[in-house]
C-alpha cells in the first residue's frame, strides 16, 4: 500500500524577511533617503498561507496622488475570507510613499514611477525604486492587479485594462467584474509592461479621480479582488445561497478624448458611464467675457468611461474619454448592473464608507 506524504509548504522570502506557512507578517523596505536624511520605506504585507497556491501581488498608489487603491487595500487585509486563502498575497498599499506624503502623482524628480521600469540600482530615485519592486516583490508573484484612479480632476468609470491576447490576464479581467473591460496594450516602462515581459498576468484596475475616495469605485476594487482570487482558487468558492448572477462585462476595442476646441469656462451636461451617440451635445464652452457658447459634440457612438472635473479649459484639453463597443446598449446595462449590485453584495461592508 503506497501511502502519499503531506509535503509542507516553502516559506516566501521578501527583503530578506522569511514568512513561514500559515503565518502573516509586514515587511519594510528601504527605498531611497532624501536630503534631510528621511527614510522612503517601502511597506509590505504578505499573506502566506499553509496550502500551495498562487502568488497575487496587489499593488496601489504607484502614483501617490491614487487614493482609492489604499482604501481598498486596506479594507481588503481585514477581510474575513483570507483566514482560508490557498497560496500567498502580497499587497503592497503605497508603491509611491514621496507622492503619497505630497498628495502628488510623481518622484522628487517629477518622474512618473509607472515610467521607471524595469529600474536599475544605480539610476535615479526613480529607478532605483522600481528596480526594487520588481527584484524584490514582483518577480516573485505569480499574478498581478495593479489599482489606480484617474489623474487630478479627471474620473474614470471603473474599468479593467489587460493584453488580452494574454488568455490568463483575460480570464482575471472577466473575473474581476468592472462592467467595462478596455483591451490595451502595455506601456514602455509601466509596471503592466515589466509584468508581461516577466511573464506575470496583470491587470490594472482603473476608478474614481485623484485626491478622492469614492465609494462605488472602492467597494468594486475589493469585491473585484476577492473574485479574482476565487477564480485562481485562493478563496473557497461563493456559498450557494449568495451566489449572484454573474456580471458580464463588455469589451472596449478602441477608445479615444474628445476634447475642447476653444478656451474658456466650460458646463459638462454628460455624465461618467452614460451612453452617448454622434451628434450629442456633451458640454457647452463659453468666453467669461462674452455671451457666446459652443457645443461639444460627440463624434461616435459609445460610453463616457473618463471625464474632466475641472470647468476652465484651454484649447486641445481633454473633456471626456469614450469607449466604443459593438454593442452600445449592452456596454449600457452593464454600467448600470455594476451600481446596482454593488448596493445589494452580502460580501460587502456596505457601512464602511457610509461617512464620505
Amino acid at each position: 500500500m503506497v501511502t502519499s506524504v503531506k509535503v509542507k509548504r516553502e516559506p516566501i522570502t521578501i527583503g530578506g524577511v522569511e514568512i513561514a506557512p500559515g503565518t502573516r507578517q509586514k515587511v519594510y523596505l528601504d527605498v531611497a533617503k532624501l536630503y534631510t536624511h528621511t527614510n522612503l520605506e517601502l511597506v509590505v504585507d504578505v499573506i502566506h498561507g499553509r496550502r500551495d497556491g498562487p502568488v497575487l501581488l496587489i499593488s496601489s498608489a504607484i502614483h501617490g496622488d491614487e487614493l482609492n487603491g489604499v482604501e481598498i487595500c486596506r479594507q481588503l487585509l481585514k477581510h474575513k475570507s483570507l483566514s482560508r486563502i490557498r497560496g500567498t498575497l502580497v499587497v503592497v498599499p503605497v508603491v509611491n510613499i514621496f507622492g503619497f506624503i505630497h498628495q502628488s502623482r510623481y518622484l522628487p524628480d517629477r518622474r512618473d514611477l509607472n515610467r521607471c521600469f524595469p529600474g536599475s540600482p544605480k539610476g535615479s530615485v526613480g529607478s532605483r525604486a522600481a528596480y526594487l519592486f520588481r527584484t524584490e516583490i514582483l518577480e516573485r508573484c505569480t499574478h498581478a492587479i495593479d489599482l489606480h484612479t484617474g489623474a487630478v480632476h479627471r474620473s474614470n468609470l471603473p474599468q479593467i485594462r489587460a493584453n488580452l491576447d494574454n488568455e490568463v490576464a483575460e480570464m482575471m479581467a472577466h473575473s474581476f467584474g468592472a462592467p467595462v473591460i478596455i483591451d490595451s496594450s502595455v506601456r514602455d516602462g509601466s509596471l503592466r509592461g515589466c509584468a508581461d515581459e516577466e511573464g506575470i498576468p496583470l491587470i490594472l484596475y482603473e476608478a474614481g479621480e485623484a485626491l478622492r475616495f469614492d465609494t462605488h469605485s472602492i467597494n468594486g476594487g475589493i469585491r473585484g479582488i476577492l473574485n479574482v482570487m476565487r477564480s485562481l482558487n485562493m478563496l473557497p468558492k461563493t456559498p450557494q445561497a449568495k451566489v449572484k448572477k454573474p456580471l458580464h462585462p463588455v469589451i472596449a476595442r478602441t477608445s479615444y478624448w474628445l476634447r475642447a476646441d476653444l478656451d474658456g469656462t466650460c458646463r459638462f451636461l454628460a455624465q461618467l458611464g452614460q451612453r452617448v451617440k454622434s451628434g450629442d451635445v456633451l458640454a457647452r464652452i463659453s468666453s467669461p467675457f462674452s455671451q457666446e457658447d459652443r457645443d461639444v459634440v460627440c463624434k461616435t457612438s459609445g460610453i463616457i468611461i473618463g471625464r474632466n472635473n475641472i470647468p476652465l479649459v484651454n484649447e486641445g484639453d481633454a473633456l471626456f474619454h469614450i469607449a466604443r463597443f459593438d454593442t452600445v446598449g449592452k456596454a449600457e446595462k452593464s454600467v448600470v448592473a455594476f451600481h446596482a449590485d454593488l448596493e445589494e453584495d452580502p460580501l460587502l461592508d456596505q457601512t464602511a464608507f457610509e461617512n464620505y
